[in-house]
C-alpha cells in the first residue's frame, strides 16, 4: 500500500480510528486494499442507517453492483445459498443468490428501492420469507474471523461495522471513473478529497485488530 498516498489522512491507527468515528455518524468511508490485490476501493456505509441519497451516490459513483455484506450467521438466518456451488472466483467474493424486499418496493432497482430491500433484511427479525429472489441487492458472506482470516472488502466492511458499534453488516460498492474503468489509489484519493471522506486500508484494520 502506497503510505505517501495515505498519510494525508494520518498513520494507520488514525485512519481506523476517524473511519471509525464517521461510521457512527452513519456517513460512509472509503475502504481500498493492496495494490498486489484487487488495487480497487469501495465506497462503503453501514447498513441499517443508510438513506436514500447514499444509496443515490454508491449507483452514482460506483460500479452499480451494490453489495450487502452480512456475517456467516446471519446468510444462515435469511436461508442464503451461494450463488454457485462451486466458487472459482479468482478472490474467492461469497456472492450468495440476490435479493429484493418481497413488500414496499416496485421493480427494486431504484435507490429508494434498494434501500428498503437492505434496511428488511438486516431487521434482527427478517425472515427467509420477507425475500425474494433474484434481485437488485447483492449479498455478500463475510469469513467468520474477519480481516485475520481473509483480507476482503466484504471482511473489513463487517470488522469495521461491528467495532463501530453498529450491527455487523454494511453496504460497498467499487468507485468506478466516469470512464467505466475501475479507479486505483491516485483517483480514490482525488475523490475523497473532492467529498471530504476519510479513506482506510485493508492492511490498517489488520494491524488495528492484531494490536487489540
Amino acid at each position: 500500500m502506497n503510505e505517501s498516498l495515505l498519510s494525508r489522512f494520518g498513520n494507520n491507527l488514525q485512519r481506523v480510528e476517524k473511519a471509525l468515528s464517521v461510521l457512527r455518524q452513519g456517513k460512509g468511508i472509503i475502504l481500498v486494499d493492496d495494490e498486489s490485490r484487487e488495487n480497487e476501493g469501495d465506497l462503503i456505509f453501514p447498513a441499517e442507517t443508510l438513506t436514500v441519497p447514499q444509496m443515490a451516490m454508491l449507483i452514482r459513483e460506483c460500479s452499480g453492483i451494490v453489495c450487502l455484506c452480512l456475517t456467516e450467521d446471519k446468510i444462515k438466518e435469511l436461508n442464503l445459498p451461494q450463488m454457485v456451488p462451486n466458487n472459482t472466483c479468482k478472490y474467492e467474493t461469497a456472492f450468495t443468490i440476490s435479493i429484493e424486499a418481497k413488500e414496499g418496493v416496485t421493480t427494486g432497482v431504484s435507490a429508494a428501492d434498494r434501500v428498503t430491500t437492505i434496511l428488511t433484511a438486516v431487521k434482527d427479525d427478517c425472515k427467509p420469507e420477507d425475500l425474494c429472489h433474484p434481485g437488485h441487492v447483492f449479498p455478500l458472506c463475510a469469513r467468520t474471523g474477519g480481516i485475520l482470516v481473509r483480507r476482503g472488502h466484504t471482511e473489513g466492511t463487517v470488522d469495521l461495522m461491528r467495532l463501530a458499534g453498529h450491527k455487523p453488516t454494511g453496504v460497498l460498492c467499487e468507485l468506478t471513473n466516469v470512464d467505466g474503468t475501475m479507479m486505483k489509489l491516485p483517483q480514490i484519493i482525488e475523490f475523497a478529497k473532492k467529498h471530504d471522506m476519510t479513506v482506510v486500508s485493508i492492511e490498517d484494520i489488520f494491524e488495528y485488530k492484531q494490536n487489540m
